[in-house]
């Protein structure tokens, strides 16, 4: 303990003896029925939980049938034994670990509640708490105490209960916002100085790291982001390095993001609102972290009801809310508190979160999460969630969801279009299953056509940003088995001129049967086609298309280059040929082929541009051009 804390501690007991007295006549207030409210997570006031349980043990009998409520417990939760049941009911508002096995054995209770609302709860007497057990820091010189890494719910609970015990430990950072109270609103002091409860995100692996990429992707120079714990958010945390000028609006601070501040990348100064300040409502970290925000003024504590108010977070202009789920259904609908019928975590400021971020100009709502179970044994992409799921989040919630396998945007989206986007980055394993399932349940087309296997695995590792001679900047990927709608969109935006020119075909209509057989679902092994798309505002839009497929028996591959008309001469094609032909180098093709018409003349002389020489003229109007692939290199770098 530092030498002014202890003077300001001493300063504290001459002014209140009556509130520094012994373990057994604090607790001696708790009577028979009473509703008990303990900190949160990292803030959970140790000492005074152990306290509380001898206090019980040598008192049998003292109290009874008393209510233990809490946001989520990181302790070991004595409350909850067998041999206190007549003493305690625990009462969670988010189910952490060591409470799940009592709550679903229908030995403690969980009270599902979007966080935001729960402070209304304690203040209207909807949910009284008689009895509050929280931590704070030591007096600061004027005597207010912080409340430190734990503002959330706790606030309230403080200032709604009426006996408020506090475990003053010196451990407890002074955090600057909204985590003041007096001394003088305080019942009971103890003093115990005692490491606080730290939480360590696991170490990302492959599968998180990859999620973490694509997420990264969505986020933006001068963002502000809020993201949950894990090891999902871990990896997005690490993920956004090369960013700049990145905000923080959260409910909760953890050490990626505490990391992002050391470095500069998160330095609030694009924010709306509270600009300049890492603004959440509790911590969950490591003693480093602790350390890093006591008494800093770029970080802010703020209560739950104004960090998840959904007008605090719509007011956050380019906010990017990222949250996890335990399930995902091909409707669209989430599943982030149970597992069926199995109660898991709890609602929580998720839905706060997505829906505030949705709102917001700019704002972009994000579920991201493994494809599979730990284990990979059970998809968490599933035809429809399991009986007695929680609906955390309704199919007019989502924008993004993003696996390991890519990113789908369900917003506006019909439901057939989010069967696909979701079974497109649903594990390649389970993709055949959730197509039978989606054709029996007519969730999609009864004829849809899925190639399982190496054949229909989509390169990921082929997508990749280029920009045109003119600047333009394109996202070039290869054709998806969700891309039909796009593609029907590109076709129709297409004049009937360039589609004769590119197809010698009058045929103006591109029914389902053509764009599936002819263009979406394709073999990667024996045929290319690239898309170039232009992203706006979480939407694709496809301007160009390149193809390739091989000529049976040979290495020789016929090509096939389409721009929308309204994005001519702005170098689309030449930047599609280009990668078309370095996609055939390294798949050791030997020579392309193109078949153009003798009036297509703005494609003949790209094709020359590129090294192609005419091979011979037929009578049929058509020009045959060749490219010798021997002595070209691979240049497409993704």
């Amino acid at each position: 303990m530092r030498k002014h804390e202890r003077r300001y501690l001493d300063r504290l007991k001459k002014a209140y003896p009556e509130k520094f007295v012994s373990n057994d006549r604090i607790f001696s207030n708790i009577r028979a029925g009473d509703r008990i409210f303990i900190g949160t997570g990292c803030g959970e006031p140790q000492y005074l939980v152990r306290a509380l349980i001898d206090h019980v043990e040598k008192n049998p009998g003292c109290f009874f049938d008393a209510e233990v409520l809490q946001v989520w417990t990181l302790g070991v939760a004595p409350y909850t034994s067998e041999k206190f049941k007549y003493t305690f009911r625990h009462n969670s508002f988010f189910i952490g670990d060591n409470t799940r096995d009592v709550v679903n054995r229908g030995q403690a209770d969980y009270t599902p509640v979007f966080l935001s609302r729960v402070p209304s709860l304690f203040r209207r007497g909807l949910v009284p708490i008689d009895v509050a057990l929280i931590q704070t820091s030591t007096p600061d010189r004027h005597g207010f105490l912080s409340l430190g890494i734990s503002v959330d719910i706790v606030k309230a609970a403080a200032e709604s209960a009426n006996l408020v015990i506090v475990q003053i430990n010196p451990e407890m950072p002074r955090v600057h916002g909204d985590t003041f109270i007096s001394a003088e609103s305080v019942d009971f002091f103890i003093i115990y100085e005692e490491p606080l409860l730290q939480y360590k995100n696991p170490a990302p692996g492959d599968v998180t790291k990859a999620v973490g990429r694509y997420v990264a992707e969505i986020v933006e120079d001068g963002d502000t982001i809020q993201v949950g714990y894990g090891s999902i958010p871990n990896a997005i945390l690490s993920s956004l390095a090369g960013r700049k000028n990145l905000g923080v609006h959260s409910e909760l601070l953890t050490d990626g993001i505490i990391e992002l501040m050391k470095t500069g990348v998160i330095n609030n100064s694009c924010k709306t609102l509270d600009r300049g300040k890492t603004v959440a409502s509790f911590c969950m970290g490591t003693e480093a972290t602790y350390r890093y925000i006591r008494d800093n003024p770029a970080i802010e504590m703020r209560s739950i009801e104004y960090t998840n108010s959904l007008l605090t977070i719509a007011g956050q202009k380019n906010i990017v809310a990222i949250n996890s789920a335990l399930e995902v259904d091909l409707t669209g609908q989430v599943s982030s508190e149970s597992i069926g019928k199995f109660f898991y975590s709890g609602i929580g400021g998720q839905a706060d979160f997505i829906r505030g971020a949705a709102l917001a100009p700019g704002g972009k709502a994000v579920i991201a999460l493994q494809s599979t179970t730990e284990d990979g044994k059970i998809s968490r992409i599933v035809p429809f969630l399991k009986e007695g799921a929680g609906v955390t989040l309704t199919r007019g919630d989502i924008g993004y969801v993003v696996t390991e396998y890519g990113r789908a945007y369900l917003h506006g989206k019909n439901i057939r279009e989010r069967a696909m986007a979701l079974i497109a980055i649903a594990h390649p394993r389970f993709r055949p299953w959730l197509i039978e399932e989606a054709k029996k349940l007519s969730l999609i087309y009864a004829d849809q056509a899925f190639l399982p296997g190496e054949k229909g695995e989509y390169p990921y590792d082929l997508e990749t940003y280029r920009t045109t001679k003119t600047g333009l900047t394109l996202f070039l990927r290869p054709v998806k088995l969700s891309d039909e709608p796009l593609l029907k969109e590109f076709f129709y935006a297409v004049s009937d001129a360039s589609r004769y020119k590119r197809f010698a075909s009058a045929r103006k209509d591109m029914p389902h049967e053509i764009l599936q057989k002819d263009f979406v679902v394709i073999d990667y092994t024996e045929e290319m086609e690239l898309l170039a798309i232009i992203e706006k505002e979480g939407r694709e839009l496809v301007v160009g298309i390149g193809q390739y497929g091989i000529l049976a028996g040979t290495l020789r591959a016929e090509i096939g280059l389409i721009v929308r008309d309204d994005f001519h001469r702005q170098g689309i094609g030449g930047t599609l040929l280009s990668a078309i032909i370095h996609l055939a180098v390294k798949q050791g093709l030997l020579e392309l082929v193109a078949e153009v018409m003798t009036s297509n003349t703005p494609t003949l002389e790209l094709l020359k541009q590129h090294g192609f020489t005419v091979e011979k003229r037929p009578a049929s109007g058509m020009i045959i051009l060749t490219k010798n692939l021997r002595t070209t290199e691979p240049a497409y770098v993704t």
